[in-house]
């Protein structure tokens, strides 16, 4: 009510005083006034100098001379003046009075649209401020428990669904853990690739809990203006603590919590060093008894700042990772509940072929399926629909004129593909090569073979080892087959693959018997540094090393690359079933 007055207030100051600046300018702008005297004024008269005279009720009269001049004399008030003035050729105006005010009404016009348009200036940016940029508050009032979401709609993740599950019932009955003297965690941290669930894991603890659920986002608090971001924390967590139990939910928290270097948050960012300090402090000023647990996500807990990680702050740190075959089979379930699948469909099939497919991507499948099977008008969503969905998902969509694409261009692509198949299937027999197709797609490919590892938990280093030479196997079968002097650019995400994969077991994993056991990215961020022509020449030294493994493993099997090349060429797409019998024969 204050604050509104106080706006009031300001904004009529500002236009009184603009008022007044205007009326003082127009003011001094006035032309000086000469007068003279009547006597003076009748000689002009006699003399024929006299061009207008102008008449009005008050003391003193304008006059125009022949010459431009204006002056001024006494007002005779005299019935008789004007017909005197005519007689003797004068102009005579009465019109003055009129243009006198006329002059006033617009300058009082002028002063009022001014002071308008200042108004609305000044009400429009503090309404920008109070719901814009500057704006402190980003939590609305009274937010709305959401009862349709619980752990039942959650499926795939039991680890993570059973580590918050004490946070529910902490939540739910305090009297049972204040008698232990237990104090709830203040914070909790869920990290995991993306699309895996976490977002959906806070409001299903928000929702077994029965408690409100304010769900913001890290860049919500991270604004340009010091100070902004600090002061939005301290409003939500005020509005967390008006309300009582609670959850608050910060989505990619890494946005202001970045771990801090130097002077401040990379290179010394006031704002967002200022948010992070707010955000300790807060959650440091907790009561046991408030009941307000607050729960982020993030993507990389290595970036995070170690305040923000230390007991007391976030106490726990659960990983929301991808999904297992189990894990995978109940997802699907639940996303197939409300939709008619065909009995064809064999959703455990489907959860070992979608190995390393988040939560999210699988939901996307099944609509997809859903989409295409309503585009048939379909009574069910078939086999053929979720098998179209799932490489539409990893893929894209089939490129439907493929007219345009040159006999040879097809041929350097079904050698491409059957390199990457053939190598595939000798070095890792247990991988399934499910469907390999020379049919470009809308994401830019111009065919792919779908190489599907088994699901493990590790990754060994010949696991790895493998992974670069299936990738290396396109290249080279187009230089084996068409020459060094016509490989193509087809090869460019293969190599970017296989690079990321060498870099990787070098750099990180201490794979490389010259590089050590050395994490190299820890040497990075502790600024050594003339390390990199050594990392350079390992990782070039074994991706050459297995490109001629490669090379000579194709060499061995050319009768088997052409049949692949060949059945690729003549039916676009093969299965798993018709690979294996080339490979076998």
């Amino acid at each position: 009510m204050f604050k509104k007055m106080n706006k009031k207030v300001a904004v009529i100051a500002c236009c009184v005083l603009t008022a007044l600046v205007c009326a003082a300018v127009y003011m001094t702008t006035l032309p000086t006034k000469v007068s003279i005297t009547y006597i003076n004024f009748l000689s002009k008269v006699d003399k024929g100098m006299v061009d207008t005279v102008y008449l009005n009720d008050k003391p003193d009269i304008k006059v125009k001379l022949k010459d431009g001049t204006v002056v001024y004399t006494d007002n005779p008030r005299d019935e008789g003046f004007k017909e005197e003035l005519l007689k003797k050729g004068v102009k005579v105006d009465e019109m003055e009075f009129a243009s006198t005010w006329q002059n006033a009404v617009g300058f009082g016009a002028g002063i009022l649209i001014f002071g308008m348009i200042g108004y609305f200036v000044i009400t429009n940016t503090a309404r920008q401020r109070s719901g814009g940029l500057l704006d402190i508050s980003v939590v609305s009032n009274g937010q709305e428990i959401d009862r349709g979401i619980s752990f039942a709609n959650v499926a795939g993740n039991e680890e993570a669904k059973e580590s918050v599950s004490d946070i529910v019932d902490f939540l739910k009955e305090p009297d049972k853990y204040s008698k232990y003297g237990a104090r709830m965690p203040r914070g909790i941290i869920f990290y995991g690739p993306p699309g895996t669930g976490k977002t959906l894991l806070a409001r299903a603890v928000a929702g077994e809990a029965k408690v409100p659920f304010y769900a913001m986002s890290g860049s919500d608090f991270v604004q340009v203006y010091v100070g902004v971001g600090a002061g939005r924390v301290r409003d939500l967590f005020k509005k967390a603590r008006q309300t009582g139990k609670c959850v608050i939910f910060i989505d990619e928290i890494d946005a202001l919590g970045k771990k801090r270097e130097g002077g401040g948050i990379s290179g010394g960012n006031d704002e967002r060093e200022q948010t992070l300090n707010a955000l300790l402090s807060e959650m440091s000023g907790f009561k046991d008894s408030d009941g307000i647990v607050v729960i982020a996500a993030t993507n990389r807990l290595d970036t995070l700042d170690e305040a923000l990680l230390r007991p007391g702050r976030f106490d726990r740190h659960i990983e929301v990772g991808l999904p297992d075959v189990n894990g995978r089979y109940e997802i699907l379930k639940m996303h197939v509940k409300n939709k008619p699948v065909s009995d064809s469909v064999n959703l455990k099939k489907v959860a070992e072929q979608t190995v390393f497919f988040s939560g999210a991507m699988l939901e996307s499948m099944i609509n997809e399926a859903a989409i295409l099977a309503a585009k048939r008008r379909a009574r069910a969503i078939e086999k053929e629909d979720i098998d179209k969905a799932f490489y539409t998902v990893l893929a894209g969509a089939e490129k439907k004129d493929r007219s345009a694409i040159a006999n040879i261009d097809r041929k350097i692509t079904a050698y491409h593909e059957a390199g990457h198949a053939i190598v595939a299937k000798l070095i890792s027999p247990e991988n399934k090569v499910t469907k390999v197709t020379i049919i470009p797609s809308t994401k830019g490919a111009g065919g792919y073979t779908m190489n599907i590892p088994p699901d493990r938990m590790y990754r060994t280093k010949k696991d790895m080892e493998k992974d670069i030479m299936v990738s290396l196997g396109g290249r080279c079968a187009e230089e084996i087959v068409f020459g060094e002097d016509n490989i193509t650019t087809g090869a460019s995400g293969d190599i970017e693959r296989a690079t990321e994969t060498v870099l990787s077991m070098v750099k990180r994993f201490g794979m490389n018997k010259n590089t050590g056991l050395i994490s190299y990215d820890v040497l990075y961020k502790n600024s050594f540094n003339g390390i990199n022509d050594k990392i350079l020449d390992e990782c070039k030294n074994k991706l050459d090393e297995l490109y001629s493994e490669v090379k000579s493993l194709l060499i061995e099997n050319m009768g088997k690359l052409d049949c692949i090349a060949n059945a690729l060429l003549e039916k676009e797409t093969l299965e798993e079933e018709e690979i294996d019998s080339i490979i076998a024969a």
